[in-house]
């Protein structure tokens, strides 16, 4: 259903799009209202950022303010100077073992000071960091991401020395133990373009085999060092870094924080300290919400994504802090959308296209959709990573020419369903692949979840097909009316749309990067049909 009431006083508000203008042969086939509507809502505004490789920023600070304190852990510290010296001094020993621009470095490590000097050394080398969180990742995955990346370096720790695989050819570099000899190399005198790889991060692939995405300094810098990314970060801000060093979400703690002057406090085991000794917080829903909002209001800056953010999540911490809902796949650059979301909100979305970015809602024959109308979401603009590594069938798959942007420009396919709502905003309606069939019938799983958390007291709930006649369905805590919201299903949604059980759990299961184990959560309701 159409969700604009005076599509006329909404045409006349709209202001002349910036940046390049949207090609007009792929609108053709729209209505002259929905093809303005569709570049105005589908364009992200023109904002450059100040700089084209991240670690220039962070490089900057440590010019203006070295006796500023960069980062934070269990009791640790390391200031902006003496970060910066420490990187450098790395980046010169990269160098000397053959490391160039263009090249990856495998970043085998675990939270901590050090691991934070290895990321800033590879980029200072003018190479990509590829960053796995040892102890998390089995071994058959590190060999896969140094075969795949290519990496004749391996930074790691050397508590983890003994756990991470060197194959032939390959050299291991202990960062605290070379941070301890206070070597003085001189600094590599390396300047990398906005197109050279900033990270590689290895996602979930259909094959069982992760697939490594290559995100460049210009992506990254297109994120971080414009508004809303930058999330207001100043210097004499704390951020919370609490998630997998292999998320892209990392980078925006990490990265973020240091583009901007702030500290970064890195957890130990509790991620609730972490978090009440910060500023900003950058999560999934599901991390999030296990944390006492109530017991964290120091926190003036919280962002969401990952995931589908439960409304009552987003109510409870914008209450009283600064609450971002986004969206965006790896591949598209930690987000591309971002909603800032307040009580006056009508309604909770992922928000618009962040600055030089752009969203398209397109049919299966990519053909643009009428506003208001549900398609798959396409992501283009300088958000669109440089692909995966080699793997040019899923290239070909995922990222294709932009029609709308034109100049030989690609998007990306998010495999995420959404519409546009008459004011402008993107409603995401689940994945591509969480529309399932349950009895010949067309079900999105997200919208089932949405139902059952209107229940009173449901933090989080999570839909899943068990086989093609049943859903199943989890909620937390355990102290829900799982009666209750079974009934909430059914008085709202079709039969076959209805699980077969609804049940409650202290809290859902999350995996290594801090989402919905939706695997372990399946094994749970096959093994005992949900009965607790």
């Amino acid at each position: 259903m159409r969700a604009i009431s005076d599509p006329g006083a909404l045409l006349r508000s709209v202001q002349p799009a910036t940046g390049p203008a949207f090609a007009r042969d792929p609108l053709a086939h729209l209505s002259p209202a929905d093809q303005l509507l569709f570049e105005h809502f589908g364009k992200g505004p023109a904002i450059a950022p100040a700089l084209e490789c991240i670690h220039y920023a962070f490089e900057a600070h440590a010019a203006a303010t070295p006796a500023a304190i960069a980062v934070e852990h269990m009791g640790a510290q390391i200031t902006y100077g003496e970060l910066d010296r420490q990187a450098s001094a790395l980046a010169a020993l990269l160098v000397h073992h053959g490391v160039k621009p263009g090249d990856h470095v495998a970043l085998f490590v675990l939270r901590s000071i050090p691991m934070i000097v290895g990321l800033l050394a590879t980029l200072k080398a003018g190479a990509a960091y590829v960053p796995q969180h040892v102890g998390v990742a089995p071994d058959a995955q590190l060999r896969h991401v140094i075969a795949t990346a290519g990496t004749r370096v391996i930074l790691t720790l050397a508590s983890l020395r003994h756990l991470v695989p060197v194959p032939d050819g390959h050299v291991a570099i202990e960062i605290d133990s070379f941070m301890h000899t206070h070597a003085e190399l001189a600094a590599p005198r390396i300047e990398p373009s906005g197109e050279s790889g900033c990270f590689v991060l290895f996602t979930s692939g259909t094959t069982g085999k992760p697939n490594g995405v290559t995100v460049t300094h210009k992506n990254v810098c297109n994120i971080l060092l414009t508004a809303p990314g930058d999330l207001g970060i100043q210097p004499g801000m704390r951020v919370a870094q609490i998630l997998s060093i292999a998320f892209d979400m990392a980078a925006w703690e990490i990265l973020g924080c240091l583009a901007h002057g702030a500290t970064l406090v890195i957890r130990g085991k509790s991620i609730d300290d972490a978090v009440r000794a910060a500023d900003v917080v950058i999560a999934t829903p599901s991390i999030l919400g296990q944390l006492d909002a109530a017991a964290c209001r120091n926190i003036k800056v919280a962002a969401v994504a990952g995931e589908p953010c439960p409304r009552p999540l987003a109510d409870a911490w914008s209450a009283f802090a600064t609450f971002y809902n986004s969206c965006g796949p790896t591949e598209t650059t930690i987000v591309n959308t971002m909603q800032h979301y307040t009580a006056r909100s009508h309604r909770l979305t992922i928000g618009k296209p962040t600055p030089n970015n752009t969203v398209y809602v397109l049919d299966d024959e990519l053909r643009a959709m009428p506003i208001g109308e549900v398609g798959e979401m396409w992501a283009g603009g300088d958000c669109v990573s440089a692909g995966y590594l080699a793997n040019d069938e899923l290239n070909a798959d995922r990222y294709r020419l932009d029609p709308f942007l034109g100049g030989g420009r690609m998007m990306f396919r998010t495999r995420d369903l959404g519409r546009w709502t008459g004011d402008g905003e993107l409603e995401h309606l689940g994945r591509t692949d969480d529309q399932v069939k349950v009895r010949g019938f067309r079900v999105e799983l997200d919208s089932v979840s949405r139902v059952l958390e209107q229940q009173a007291g449901c933090t989080q709930a999570v839909t899943l097909k068990l086989d093609d006649r049943t859903l199943v369905a989890f909620v937390a805590p355990r102290d829900v009316d799982v009666a209750a919201a079974h009934a909430r299903v059914e008085a709202q949604l079709p039969y076959y749309a209805v699980p077969a059980f609804v049940r409650a759990l202290d809290e859902l299961p999350l995996t290594g990067r801090g989402k919905l184990d939706k695997r372990a959560l399946l094994l749970m309701a096959q093994h005992d049909g949900g009965v607790s």
